[in-house]
């Protein structure tokens, strides 16, 4: 018998691993692409299809998951959608076409739906509510191991293995950590609150609706939502995929050193995520202020990236990516600052409503912009200058969400 005082921080380290599968699998289209490319014949618009696919199922998932949270919990629920993504990962790793690469990836996005809304129920009833944000970025943070094995590593790995047994060595793994977070995990530290029971599943689906619709009726919640939107989803479409090509295409790098500027941002994000909570809730005592000032420097690096001449120096390059990934990490607080913002009895659903719009700005940041590439650049899709011009795009779309996000409010002040 575990006692609670050990097993909670036992579940939050299995949360962690869990959500480091969840970090990798999104992540790992960028170092292999040219594997890809090569192996099955996949253009531009392919990739981005492939890569976004993972981010459309999850955000589909994310409503799913908010009915059947509560109901199931997450320990019940985070084993069964990870089986989902041991498929997932074995049917990419043994794809022939875009099609199965497809279907993979989206069994993988269904499979890691819930791997950062259950660990947050889990630190809401394990941990006191003073340490809720400080505890959600340091998950993140170790989470973002993940991204650094979806760099240097799977460089590495790919290199020994080739990249389809890689992922088969991948999806062990993750049936191995999610039987072990069934046998250990708990969903509270004794018996579960008692609620009364429901009659229906409709009227749990009238009662999120209603917690749905009462949140659609509030500016911030629309104005954090697009803040993750555009946040989340310009930072891990680079991190995910679009880097890669940048840097091996415009700024003519090898696929090693791509992996390892792409491990300097995940770096920086394992950084910044905790740094920027310690921040936001014990020196400026402000969610919104740390927020927009990430956001103004995640713009700066990307316009600066943009203009470098083909042979600037890797010490800068370093220094760039290793500084959006620090600045990236203050976007973790929008978690905290839309559970503050909203009623208590609709925090949940809150929550679980942002990852829609946060796996969902991924997803378009992705397949857009590799349908995009397609029709206007038919016959250079891999051409230096498109990827410059996309993180000038990608620039200016960051300068406005932190004009909008200066709209919100803020409780912390």
């Amino acid at each position: 018998m575990i006692p609670n005082k050990n097993r909670r921080w036992i579940i939050y380290l299995i949360s962690c691993l869990l959500f480091t599968f969840s970090q990798f699998y999104r992540s790992s289209i960028a170092v292999i692409s040219p594997n890809l490319v090569e192996e099955l014949n996949l253009d531009t618009q392919d990739l981005g299809l492939i890569s976004a696919a993972f981010f459309y199922a999850f955000a589909a998932m994310q409503i799913p998951v908010g009915l059947y949270l509560d109901r199931l919990g997450p320990r019940v629920l985070m084993t069964v959608l990870s089986l989902a993504a041991v498929a997932g990962a074995t049917i990419f790793a043994y794809g022939e076409s875009a099609a199965a690469l497809i279907v993979g990836r989206s069994l993988l996005g269904v499979g890691m739906a819930c791997n950062l809304m259950g660990p947050l129920k889990l630190i809401t009833t394990w941990f006191s509510p003073l340490y809720f944000a400080t505890l959600s970025a340091i998950f993140v943070s170790v989470g973002t191991a993940g991204n650094i094995a979806a760099a240097t590593p799977l460089v590495w790995l790919t290199e020994w293995f080739g990249w389809r047994t890689t992922f088969l060595l991948f999806a062990i793994s993750n049936l191995i950590i999610a039987v072990l977070f069934y046998l250990i995990a708990r969903d509270h530290p004794g018996a579960p609150p008692v609620s009364p029971p429901t009659t229906s599943a409709g009227v749990s689906l009238s009662t999120a609706l209603g917690d749905m619709l009462q949140l659609f009726s509030r500016r911030d919640y629309w104005l954090i939502s697009m803040g993750t939107f555009f946040r989340y989803g310009i930072y891990a479409s680079v991190q995910a995929l679009w880097a890669g090509p940048f840097l091996m295409v415009t700024m003519d790098l090898s696929q090693l050193m791509t992996g390892n500027l792409l491990l300097a941002m995940s770096i920086g994000l394992i950084i910044g995520s905790p740094i920027c909570g310690w921040i936001s809730d014990s020196i400026l005592r402000s969610r919104k202020t740390v927020i927009i000032a990430g956001l103004a420097v995640m713009a700066g690096i990307l316009v600066t990236l943009a203009v470098l001449p083909d042979d600037t120096g890797l010490l800068i390059l370093f220094a760039l990516f290793f500084g959006f990934g620090l600045s990236s990490g203050s976007g973790q607080i929008m978690y905290a600052h839309i559970k503050e913002r909203m009623p208590p009895e609709n925090a949940g659903t809150a929550m679980t409503g942002i990852n829609f719009f946060t796996m969902t700005g991924v997803a378009f940041f992705l397949h857009g912009l590799g349908w995009a590439i397609k029709v206007f650049y038919p016959e250079g899709s891999q051409a230096p200058e498109v990827f410059r011009l996309a993180f000038v795009i990608f620039g200016g779309c960051l300068v406005i969400t932190g004009l909008l996000y200066s709209l919100t409010v803020d409780d912390k002040s």
